[in-house]
């Protein structure tokens, strides 16, 4: 292929645009058809007809309404940090018990969040989401499907999930949220009876940790009452790539590890689910006094 492309070049050079064509016609197809020019495509996904520079919009007004924006979002922000922690008084800070992080009202509301399945790697589950009646609640459902897709490297499949985007802040930094003044997770939610995993997305500053998640179970009872879910931070264990890590340690609740929120289902029976979410805040309990749940390994144990 290096070859192929030398002779394109030096037929450029030496001129003649005739001869240049001549090699581009027979050597085209040779070229369009090597993985050189391919690029990966995720299984579902539709083909990119375009480059990605060609569906860049190149307007100068465009662009100057958009630094615009942006700097009063940063203005906006500046004027929040200089106020107090997340805009409030430090007073209200610190005597703050509750906290309502989404609720779903809107379809703006909506719009905070984003589903998946197993549909990504070739499945056959479904998942929607829409607002629930009187627009009061976010109502996720579908079909789970365990059925493996066939394509010889799949072995596990089935699973539908709901993840929070990430919060973005101006000329597009990533934002984190600070819940370190907070120790439990308060949902309110009505499920059919089937168990979720509520699973905390974090922001590693190494590669190899982009898979690392804090889950927890969460589930529910059925039925046509509303119940109130409270998971304490200390409850979230450690896994990396669906794994349950050895080095298990709680979850840091600063601003510079937690990203994202989600919910993921996948308890392998198949069929229908339904769960509706009325909002997630977070509380502070005064009574919870655990800091970890779980037992922590020393691994360099002194001999």
């Amino acid at each position: 292929m290096a070859l192929a492309v030398m002779l394109l070049n030096g037929a450029s050079f030496h001129g003649g645009c005739c001869r240049h064509k001549g090699l581009l016609s027979l050597l085209g197809p040779l070229l369009s058809n090597s993985k050189l020019y391919s690029s990966y495509r995720r299984p579902g996904a539709e083909t990119k007809k375009k480059l990605s520079w060609q569906n860049a919009d190149f307007s100068f007004k465009k662009g100057i309404d958009h630094l615009k924006t942006q700097l009063s979002l940063l203005k906006k922000e500046t004027q929040d940090y200089l106020q107090g922690p997340g805009g409030h008084p430090l007073s209200q800070h610190l005597l703050e018990q509750t906290r309502v992080l989404w609720q779903f009202r809107s379809q703006e509301d909506l719009n905070k969040w984003v589903i998946s399945s197993d549909e990504e790697i070739g499945g056959k589950s479904k998942v929607y989401i829409k607002l629930g009646r009187n627009n009061q609640a976010a109502l996720l459902y579908g079909t789970l499907n365990t059925e493996v897709p066939r394509d010889g490297e799949t072995k596990y499949s089935g699973y539908c999930s709901m993840r929070s985007r990430p919060v973005v802040g101006s000329f597009n930094r990533k934002k984190y949220y600070d819940w370190s003044n907070f120790n439990t997770l308060y949902i309110r939610v009505r499920g059919d009876g089937r168990p979720w995993m509520v699973n905390i997305y974090t922001d590693p500053y190494f590669s190899h940790q982009k898979d690392d998640l804090y889950s927890y179970f969460m589930f529910t009872r059925g039925g046509p009452y509303w119940e109130e879910i409270k998971i304490p931070f200390s409850k979230f264990f450690f896994s990396s790539r669906g794994r349950v890590q050895d080095n298990q340690h709680p979850v840091w609740l600063d601003k510079a590890s937690f990203l994202t929120l989600g919910f993921t289902i996948g308890d392998k029976v198949d069929g229908p689910f339904q769960l509706e979410i009325d909002f997630i805040g977070l509380l502070n309990d005064r009574a919870h006094r655990e800091e970890f749940a779980y037992e922590i390994y020393d691994k360099n144990t002194p001999v």
